[in-house]
């Protein structure tokens, strides 16, 4: 844990930094306002929980897998907090211990197939502030496990017409974003340099929900602070609609991809 603490930049935060620590994943203190987790753990090194909502509970399968890598997640970061209390019980007495939270939600459910998650992690590892980190899980119902977007392109190759095409997509969509954030100052350079033009550096993504029942707009990208702007800028959610990627659609693809982003899912994911 100490190395990974180490990755994130120590800084000294301004008002921007503390209002972007309120962008992170609510732990609000209410009991009754929380629900009870899946699965936990608490002790003098740790404090972590994971959280399924009730649709991810409604399929077995999928709260099966997720709980099965929730409490993997747990057992990690509960062996490295306890190696960290033993480097520095002094932090560890002054401060507590480590804060971790994970919550799996389900964003969208296409052709009554398709089920799009959100894994949002909550940490904090006293370092200079929390973090939190968002990834994503595309589960197929009818096969009972994880899949990628490739059954909805016809290539997905690594720097091919379909990724390349996505990428500059989605590199548009944040730029707008950016853009807004930043108002009058400049972009720098080479904000974008980590995302390539491959289904594992492209970005977290989900099936957007439509306008039209049971189909999905388009893909919605998930990028967490840091991962394509400094800590106070937090994290983005960006849209491709389904019309830009329609000439590199396969049958799948074509039959789950038809209307517009919602209005409220726009506002509820920017």
């Amino acid at each position: 844990m100490r190395a990974a603490r180490s990755m994130t930049p120590v800084r000294i935060i301004g008002l921007a930094g503390l209002l972007a620590c309120l962008c992170l994943p609510a732990r609000a203190a209410d009991p009754k306002a929380d629900p009870k987790p899946d699965a936990t753990i608490k002790n003098p090194s740790i404090e972590a929980s994971v959280y399924l909502d009730d649709k991810i509970k409604a399929d077995g399968a999928l709260a099966a897998d997720c709980l099965a890598e929730g409490r993997k997640w747990i057992d990690k970061n509960a062996t490295e907090a306890a190696s960290d209390r033993k480097q520095e019980p002094e932090l560890f007495k002054d401060r507590g211990g480590y804060s971790f939270e994970r919550k799996y939600s389900v964003r969208s459910i296409v052709d009554d197939r398709y089920v799009s998650v959100l894994r949002n992690d909550y940490m904090d590892t006293l370092g200079a502030h929390p973090n939190s980190d968002v990834n994503t899980i595309l589960w197929d119902t009818a096969e009972k496990k994880r899949i990628s977007i490739r059954p909805f392109f016809t290539e997905t190759a690594d720097n091919g017409p379909t990724m390349k095409a996505l990428l500059k997509a989605v590199i548009a969509a944040l730029t707008v974003e950016k853009k807004k954030r930043a108002g009058d100052e400049p972009l720098p350079a080479n904000w974008h340099d980590e995302l390539k033009p491959t289904l594992l550096k492209i970005g977290a993504v989900t099936l957007a929900p439509s306008t039209v029942s049971g189909k999905s707009s388009g893909l919605t990208f998930h990028y967490p602070p840091y991962a394509v702007g400094p800590y106070a800028e937090g994290q983005y959610v960006v849209f491709v609609p389904w019309e830009a990627l329609k000439s590199y659609l396969t049958a799948e693809g074509a039959k789950i991809f038809a209307g517009a982003r919602p209005k409220n899912d726009v506002d509820d994911q920017q």
